[in-house]
């Protein structure tokens, strides 16, 4: 990390943990057999594989050999949202496929969406209350009555906001109707526990660069009796559903990165992150007058603070305040110099909009991190201000 930067960007992506990286050097040189081959080489690769799979299964509380591993979140939302489409027109013949999910989800659900829309499948996606929470009472009518959705999915957390979706209710609700539910967790996996089996989903996306793995490679839940086919298929590997040669390196790394996430949750690291996160709002809210906090009124990410500095663009802010590493939005829409979608979504005027920044926590910040970050972002806010007048 650069000692003259403070990085406050961990919802983009994560720093490779060190015990990470060192789980992984052995599968890089000494142990690189193929784990398909029944050689030593290949089942020391195996023996790595198997050992990440069940750290990933314990995380979110699932059963190893319900654990597919991918390139990363957008690859699992693919299998899961297409694979699952593939499955169930099986059973349901010509008649169009009914799906329901959120319209600010991430790309990675949206554009399988689209993909679906082109197929003649019925798409619909339930807008956000004010503080970016789904409208569940709107989405839950569409349980109602003799054609409940075959399809649901929903994000378990926003990755700009922060803002906490209510995934067991919609779980609950998809079990009761027979429909199958996929959860996006890219941004949750690691902040906060997670129990695949309190959600009742059927799969759960999870992205290992979020948690401090490398990128390139994740993993998704996919649930034994989940109707799915394989979008990948090659020599059966995965369970048949993501054919190619396992990336090694890669799953230790999750693997690892999954064992360190669930030993720091259990040692109250969502609790440290949240009190750091209140204290960098309370300080940014005693400098800067007018400043405004997004989702303030639910439960969030406890790492993750969203605000809009009044009278600037997020944008020139942060240009402004070259020690501070933090973004507009989401990673996935950088370079778009307009007021982010997902915060107008909510009700928020254009030019309160464009003031957005994100500032997300990791394990690396500290207080000392916080109060230097406050003094930064309000000394760039001032000469940005002073800039315009």
């Amino acid at each position: 990390m650069d000692p003259n930067c403070i990085y406050l960007d961990y919802n983009a992506t994560t720093p490779v943990d060190p015990e990470v990286l060192e789980s992984m050097l052995p599968y890089l040189t000494d142990h690189f057999g193929n784990p398909s081959s029944a050689h030593p080489y290949g089942r020391r690769a195996r023996a790595g594989v198997d050992r990440a799979r069940a750290e990933v299964a314990a995380l979110i509380s699932a059963e190893p050999d319900e654990i597919i591993f991918t390139s990363g979140g957008t690859e699992g939302s693919q299998i899961a949202l297409l694979g699952a489409a593939e499955a169930m027109r099986e059973k349901t013949g010509a008649r169009p496929l009914r799906v329901v999910s959120f319209t600010l989800e991430h790309p990675a659900t949206l554009e399988p969406f689209e993909a679906l829309r082109r197929h003649g499948d019925e798409v619909l996606l339930i807008p956000p209350d004010p503080n970016g929470v789904v409208q569940i009472d709107a989405l839950l009518a569409r349980f109602e009555g003799a054609t409940p959705p075959d399809l649901a999915s929903m994000m378990l957390a926003h990755n700009e906001t922060g803002a906490l979706q209510p995934v067991a209710r919609v779980g609950a609700a998809c079990a009761g109707h027979g429909t199958v539910f996929h959860v996006d967790a890219a941004q949750a996996i690691g902040k906060i526990p997670v129990d695949v089996r309190a959600i009742g989903c059927h799969f759960l996306a999870i992205a290992g660069h979020k948690l401090y793995a490398p990128k390139g490679i994740g993993a998704l839940y996919c649930r034994r009796d989940a109707p799915v086919r394989a979008m990948m298929p090659g020599a059966g590997q995965e369970r048949g559903l993501r054919g190619g040669t396992e990336n090694v390196p890669g799953i230790v790394g999750l693997g690892k990165a999954c064992a360190l996430a669930r030993a720091r949750l259990a040692a109250g690291e969502p609790e440290r992150l949240r009190t750091l996160r209140e204290r960098l709002w309370n300080g940014l809210r005693a400098a800067i007058p007018g400043i405004s906090r997004t989702s303030a009124s639910v439960e969030t990410l406890p790492n993750t603070l969203h605000v809009r500095f009044p009278g600037v663009h997020g944008n020139a802010l942060l240009d402004a305040t070259p020690g501070i590493a933090a973004s507009t939005g989401s990673a996935c829409h950088s370079g778009i110099d307009r007021a982010p979608a997902a915060i107008l979504a909510l009700g928020v005027t254009e030019d309160d909009a464009l003031g957005s920044v994100r500032l997300s926590l990791g394990h690396s910040t500290d207080a000392a991190a916080v109060d230097a970050a406050i003094e930064r972002l309000a000394r760039g806010w001032r000469s940005v201000r002073t800039e315009r007048r």
